[in-house]
């Protein structure tokens, strides 16, 4: 009798990677969770949900959303990174930040402004942030399906919270 080895079974969670050593142009929104490595040249915008990183080699003139960003290279456009921005010291940096959490190593470029997210959302905030419609979160929260706290007539999430909600929602889905 003879035995086969099982081959590890691809977990269908896994990230996508995907690396870019060429020069492209247009417009990339990943509505699942990738890791982008950018190396080459990039002129247009970028949305994914993922890691996005640029590469020391990398050049990109973009206006950028991700959760992550990590930056080698050089970036000429703005920056939402709704959970943390790298800035290594080989990178340059050449417009506005807006970030829950910010690393400059010594040596990064950074000319622009930077915005720091709250850890606290509003319902307009966690609407755009999840990408779903205003009336459709305010139903959710006012039964009691996303993670909330309602102060009169206002509600606040916490961002982790929101986060892991959104999380467990994609996997029951």
């Amino acid at each position: 009798m003879a035995l086969r080895a099982r081959r590890p079974q691809k977990e269908e969670h896994d990230p996508k990677i995907i690396e870019i050593n060429a020069q492209m142009q247009g417009s990339l929104i990943f509505r699942d969770a990738v890791t982008l490595k950018i190396n080459g040249v990039f002129k247009g915008s970028l949305e994914l949900k993922g890691t996005l990183t640029i590469g020391e080699e990398g050049d990109v003139e973009a206006d950028i959303i991700a959760d992550n960003v990590i930056v080698a290279g050089k970036i000429r456009g703005n920056i939402t990174a709704n959970k943390m921005l790298v800035l290594m010291p080989t990178s340059e940096l050449r417009g506005d930040i807006t970030t829950a959490k910010l690393n400059i190593v010594e040596g990064a470029i950074f000319q622009g402004s930077c915005q720091m997210m709250e850890g606290l959302l509003n319902l307009d905030e966690v609407a755009n942030y999840l990408e779903i419609d205003l009336v459709e979160i305010e139903a959710l929260a006012n039964a009691g399906k996303i993670p909330g706290t309602k102060t009169g007539s206002s509600w606040k999430f916490e961002r982790t919270q929101i986060d892991n909600w959104a999380a467990s929602a994609k996997l029951n889905s």
